[in-house]
């Protein structure tokens, strides 16, 4: 799995023009599948997601638990895209859309069980995203 987590003042989600999803204080969450990521993967990252210590001014002492902060996980395949060769990514190494969408759905669960509050887009969906990054602190993370 990998995953692009960025630090927001708020952010929201929308489909067909409706907010489907919104935080304020917390972290926008790009969630990819790969087709060998699994459940543990899923859960390990979602510790290191409520614990990662970006917030604060200056030495970023606090995590998004630390500040009752919220996630908004948005499904996101493409992070998965292998752009080697030619100009048009192959997603090959993305998970199937059911294996996506069972450890994306992990994840979220894995945050909740963490007391985080926890707000998504829809999976599969064309989605738009608006968020007003903080900083900007952007971190990736991965793990298969």
């Amino acid at each position: 799995m990998k995953l692009v987590i960025q630090r927001v003042d708020h952010a929201q989600v929308s489909v067909d023009s409706q907010v489907v999803g919104a935080i304020t204080e917390g972290l926008l969450v790009l969630v990819g599948v790969g087709k060998h990521s699994t459940v543990d993967s899923a859960c390990w990252l979602a510790e290191k997601t409520a614990k990662l210590r970006i917030f604060g001014d200056g030495r970023m002492e606090e995590s998004v638990t630390d500040r009752g902060g919220s996630v908004l996980a948005i499904s996101q395949f493409t992070l998965y895209g292998d752009c080697r060769k030619g100009t048009r990514p192959s997603f090959s190494h993305a998970a199937s859309p059911d294996h996506g969408k069972a450890l994306y759905e992990q994840y979220c669960a894995a945050l909740r069980d963490r007391s985080i509050h926890v707000e998504t887009g829809v999976f599969g969906a064309h989605m738009v995203i608006d968020a007003q990054c903080d900083g900007p602190v952007t971190i990736m993370l991965e793990r298969e």
